[in-house]
């Protein structure tokens, strides 16, 4: 009999032994669970500061392009308007185009050669140009005929802007090495309309040509906000 509660005893004692040794473990593997949750919180911390550095830096460059181009152009003869917000290049179509053609005036090459040097030297000086991923030349239009003839209208517009300051009548060369790297045109046919100061629709304001910039670290910034709404 005291053999066996003997035994009895010991198995009790190794089981004793057993249960608080798979506790430590889980206790261990609990306490690394933890741990990882920690780490992988601070990783997520830098890399949040880190893109709010990005932004605060993106938004400043952006902001000081637009006042500059604003400097430079708002109070300009040659009839330009800068969007106060993305710092777009807008004139009306008139000055470049006869109604409803894609072949630029003779008058018109003047005012692009005048324009665009003045342009791109705010765009691509020292401290902006590593910063723009693209240039873009972006034709508009009203209302007038279907949606497919304003964008072939509206595309030929703008490639017909490209294709002069690209070519050899171009008087500043200089200047074409660096737009071959980042020059895009686009045709929006007459889905971006602008309105008058009444808030009614303005065919004479639609007909435009746009000079446009977008910065490298856009598709970062939409990757933080992403990120700051998780």
């Amino acid at each position: 009999m005291n053999t066996k509660y003997h035994r009895l005893f010991k198995k009790e004692q190794d089981d004793g032994h057993f249960w608080p040794s798979f506790t430590d473990l889980l206790t261990i593997i609990l306490l690394c669970f933890i741990l990882i949750f920690i780490a992988m919180m601070i990783i997520k911390s830098l890399q949040i500061e880190e893109m709010k550095k990005t932004i605060d830096q993106i938004m400043g460059v952006r902001s000081q392009l637009v006042n500059d181009l604003q400097t430079e152009f708002s109070d300009s003869p040659m009839g330009i308007e800068v969007d106060e917000e993305t710092g777009a290049i807008i004139f009306n179509t008139e000055i470049l185009f006869p109604y409803d053609e894609s072949e630029l005036k003779k008058e018109s090459y003047q005012f692009l050669d005048e324009f665009v040097p003045k342009y791109l030297d705010i765009l691509l000086k020292s401290g902006y140009e590593k910063y723009i991923a693209e240039i873009i030349i972006e034709g508009h239009t009203d209302r007038d005929g279907s949606y497919m003839y304003n964008m072939q209208l509206s595309q030929e517009r703008a490639y017909s802007v490209a294709e002069y300051i690209l070519s050899d009548d171009f008087p500043y060369k200089n200047i074409q090495q660096h737009l071959k790297d980042k020059l895009t045109v686009n045709g929006k046919s007459y889905t971006d309309f602008r309105t008058d100061d009444t808030g009614n629709y303005s065919a004479e304001d639609s007909r435009r040509v746009e000079f446009k910039f977008r910065l490298k670290d856009e598709e970062i910034l939409e990757k933080t906000r992403e990120i700051l709404k998780e």
